[in-house]
């Protein structure tokens, strides 16, 4: 069984998807309905009417209330029903449940915790994704396999060779040693592979017009469980940073991974690809798009199989781990443990709230 971890801020949907229409998602195994306000303020609410269970997301907006298309029972944009079919009085329990939205950086962002913890300081950033110095090429795949299995593939960038061949692969990705660093009281995982004399992948090659060999960096920063950035730099063999930082000649880009879980076994992969150069070309916009979402595909494809294969293989089954896995495993265990305090959190909650 997979455990989430609830009070946390998770992406729910693009900024561009929320509008007047009304948008179902599920996030932790809560379905949702989003929308905006005529005054333009996201808004989620549970997708459920409380009279008959009836999907808010299929019904429709009058103003900033939505009325359900089952019976009309009418909620406000805090929850509360403001209408009741056939009679002035309405129910203390008619209201369905709100949650904190947040949005930032291009995400509509959803806390399904505790409420009274949902910090907005507390969401994970990347700015690259709402900046004019950058043009962005984006999208969502949904994966029928749980979070963590892309999670372990993000992690370990080594796939790419085998997987992603003829896109981002090449082998100098799988024969690269590692570094890892583990910020444990800010539950963040560093996961760096630097490439000096790499060939040129056709993402790259066709996206930079560099010729030849490249340097090549890959450096991970994953913030458990949401928010996945890979921070990639390219540029021709020996050009390396200035020493004062500044990098005029390298090519960068800000690749972003928003890993929402959708039930115990399904998964909302948004993904971004955020670039500092050819920003107006739109044949490079294009190919980006085409050839990230073929790698997300891939991807996809295999997870899915490889959630098939978990499913059925026998209780207690041992995989084996070797040395570039340790970004993934130090993820598992800082998930493992978030999983255990959100649990806890919600044991105490629950005693709280249980009459004397």
């Amino acid at each position: 069984m997979t455990a989430f971890v609830r009070n946390q801020w998770y992406v729910a949907a693009y900024a561009r998807e929320v509008g007047r229409d009304l948008l179902a998602r599920t996030i932790l195994g809560e379905p949702l309905v989003l929308y905006r306000t005529t005054e333009g303020a996201p808004v989620a609410l549970a997708d459920r009417c409380v009279h008959r269970r009836y999907p808010l997301s299929e019904s429709r907006l009058e103003g900033d209330t939505i009325v359900c298309g089952y019976h009309g029972f009418t909620y406000d944009k805090g929850g509360a029903c403001v209408f009741v079919p056939g009679q002035t009085r309405i129910p203390r329990t008619a209201r369905v449940a709100s949650y904190p939205v947040v949005e930032q950086d291009s995400f509509i962002w959803v806390w399904i915790g505790d409420r009274d913890l949902a910090d907005p300081a507390l969401i994970p950033r990347a700015p690259w994704l709402d900046d004019s110095r950058y043009t962005v090429v984006c999208g969502m795949e949904p994966l029928a396999a749980r979070y963590q299995l892309l999670v372990d593939n993000l992690m370990d960038l080594s796939h790419e060779t085998y997987l992603h061949g003829g896109y981002i692969g090449t082998p100098e990705v799988a024969n690269t040693p590692i570094t890892t660093e583990v910020d444990e009281e800010n539950a963040i995982i560093h996961v760096s592979r630097h490439m000096a004399d790499a060939e040129c992948p056709p993402f790259y090659a066709k996206s930079t017009g560099i010729q030849g060999r490249i340097t090549r960096w890959q450096d991970i920063e994953y913030h458990p469980p949401c928010l996945y950035l890979l921070h990639s730099r390219i540029a021709p063999v020996g050009v390396l940073p200035n020493e004062d930082g500044g990098d005029p000649n390298g090519f960068h880009v800000e690749i972003v991974y928003a890993i929402t879980p959708e039930t115990e076994n399904t998964t909302l992969d948004f993904w971004a690809v955020a670039r500092d150069f050819a920003l107006d070309d739109e044949e490079v916009t294009a190919f980006l798009a085409e050839s990230n979402r073929t790698v997300v595909m891939q991807d996809v494809v295999a997870l899915d199989l490889l959630e098939k294969v978990i499913a059925n293989e026998p209780e207690g089954y041992q995989e084996l781990s070797i040395n570039i896995d340790t970004g993934a495993l130090a993820a598992r265990r800082i998930l493992k443990r978030m999983v255990a305090e959100s649990a806890a959190a919600a044991s105490v909650r629950s005693a709280q709230t249980v009459p004397s």
